[in-house]
């Protein structure tokens, strides 16, 4: 079944996946005349509820901090029963029970529960991430961690090692692989990998970093997809910009290495596209841009096998890390704007297409400019680029407009048709060996006549939507590219005066070495594209 686990660590990572959950619960068909083009075992899981019923909850674990879940019970309606009234002890004195006020949920989630017409949701309204939420978890994938309180000024849960203590002292006492991930895990026929959602430039890139160690150590061969998020750069104070990025260099150095893919993520510094109006402040509208994203971009790892669109983890890997330890890859968008949308529907059939490049040979040996490249077999250019590059700092040396690609993974969701499905060739091989060996980037494009849904948790970003129900045409990429190296190197000179003397030289090296991977020239010493 090619089975996926979702791991969500933070405030920021369960504002992107309540968005990710959201969409997926609207790709559910119920007619019986239609055909659903995602296959909805990859991500969800069938169970049994408190009464009997059958249940579909996703195949997630999910962790925040006290204070972090707003208005959501671990026990929802779905797991709920009553319990008999418990029998009083020798005690017989009067007892005092002391609550927290409970938060209370608010008008869209009591509109769920009723079955009623829900409100638009405002950036007043939404307060947690589960203010939007529309999907029942089961009761295992809610984890609460209540050693730190979400926002505190006491304790505040921003630096590296303090993630990386909690996790290591809860899993000392714990052992959290075994007693949160193991249950999803062997329920899984075919694991196809772990995708894991975290902030990287706070405490959680050291709670994830650890709990990646943990992860190679048990499922070693798993591959494992990091979707790391960051805060824009210009919206944190200058006083604790060197913390961020100091903790950003550190979870590229343990993690990048660790993971089949890793996606730094943050808003772009750059100015939006025309269609796109956002609160830069407000996570809901940031998480919802950036889900929109990532979520098109992961599409084809969950569809149905019929047709060649399936896309798997490791597929998408290969795909990118075209010379050995490329693992950091760029996310862009675009949105088409000028497309007559019908809404996303419910094909018949898979009608996706995927291909290698044509076999040209163009001009410039694969470099491409940001504002001039060729349409067929060279990569293709994006509204939106998600990958962080500003430190604050300036960098050392020029800084090159030309930027070479080594690997480019793109894909194009909307309702018009493409054609018929078309599946790569037993030439792959040779081609991807030959394009590499001539220094041209190796791309590969899926085509998916699904739009993206445009749901009424999903904030009011995009410019006017006619389509009926709201959908857009999408199209991303993820990449491997030199620019990776610049922006590598710059963290680099940041931890010389942001790190501890003690620590200050293995890191750099650490990100020296990471930095030399994404420079034009570099091979790894393996052959295995050439056997």
């Amino acid at each position: 079944m090619h089975e996926i686990i979702t791991l969500q660590l933070g405030q920021r990572s369960n504002y992107l996946a309540t968005h990710f959950w959201n969409t997926q619960e609207s790709y559910f068909t119920y007619a019986p005349d239609q055909y659903p083009l995602v296959d909805h075992d990859i991500h969800f899981r069938p169970g049994i509820g408190a009464d009997g019923t059958e249940t579909y909850t996703p195949r997630t674990l999910i962790y925040d901090l006290k204070g972090g879940f707003g208005s959501m019970r671990k026990i929802n309606a779905l797991y709920e029963v009553d319990e008999p009234a418990v029998p009083q002890g020798l005690w017989n004195g009067p007892t005092v029970v002391q609550r927290q006020t409970a938060i209370q949920q608010n008008e869209y989630q009591r509109s769920l529960e009723e079955g009623s017409a829900p409100p638009q949701l405002t950036t007043q309204s939404v307060k947690y991430w589960s203010d939007y939420n529309r999907v029942f978890f089961h009761p295992r994938s809610i984890v609460q961690l209540n050693e730190f309180e979400l926002n505190s000024t006491l304790m505040p849960f921003e630096n590296w090692s303090v993630g990386e203590d909690l996790f290591n002292s809860l899993d000392k006492e714990h052992d959290l692989l075994d007693r949160d991930l193991r249950y999803f895990a062997e329920e899984a026929d075919q694991l196809q990998g772990i995708q894991l959602m975290t902030g990287i430039d706070d405490a959680w890139g050291g709670f994830a970093a650890r709990y990646l160690d943990r992860i190679r150590d048990e499922y070693g061969k798993t591959s494992v997809l990091v979707w790391g998020l960051e805060d824009n750069i210009r919206t944190i104070p200058r006083e604790k910009r060197f913390l961020k990025l100091s903790n950003t260099a550190r979870s590229i150095s343990e993690m990048a290495s660790q993971a089949s893919v890793f996606v730094p993520m943050a808003l772009p510094s750059a100015a939006l596209p025309s269609y796109v109006t956002l609160a830069p402040h407000s996570q809901w509208h940031v998480s919802g841009l950036l889900s929109s994203a990532m979520e098109s971009m992961s599409l084809p790892s969950r569809l149905k096998v019929q047709g060649s669109a399936r896309q798997t983890f490791d597929q998408l890997s290969f795909a990118l890390n075209v010379n050995g330890n490329q693992t950091i890859a760029k996310l862009r968008m675009s949105v088409d704007q000028n497309s007559a949308l019908n809404g996303h529907g419910h094909p018949q059939a898979v009608n996706g297409e995927v291909q290698i490049s044509d076999s040209r040979v163009p001009l410039g040996n694969g470099h491409v400019n940001d504002s001039d490249l060729n349409e067929e077999g060279e990569p293709q250019t994006f509204d939106m680029d998600f990958f962080p590059t500003e430190t604050g700092e300036r960098s050392r040396g020029r800084r090159s407009n030309k930027v070479h690609v080594f690997g480019q993974a793109e894909n194009f969701r909307g309702d018009e048709d493409n054609g018929q499905t078309q599946t790569i060739g037993e030439d792959e091989g040779y081609e991807r060996a030959r394009r590499r060996a001539a220094g041209l980037p190796i791309i590969q494009r899926t085509r998916i006549p699904m739009s993206f849904p445009l749901l009424d948790s999903f904030p009011p970003i995009f410019a006017e939507v006619s389509a009926t129900p709201p959908a857009i045409a999408v199209s991303t990429s993820l990449s491997t590219d030199t620019s990776v190296a610049l922006r590598v190197k710059s963290l680099q000179q940041i931890v010389g005066r942001a790190i501890g003397v003690e620590e200050r030289e293995a890191l750099s090296n650490s990100l020296g070495e990471i930095a030399e991977a994404y420079e034009e020239g570099y091979d790894s010493g393996s052959d295995e594209d050439d056997d």
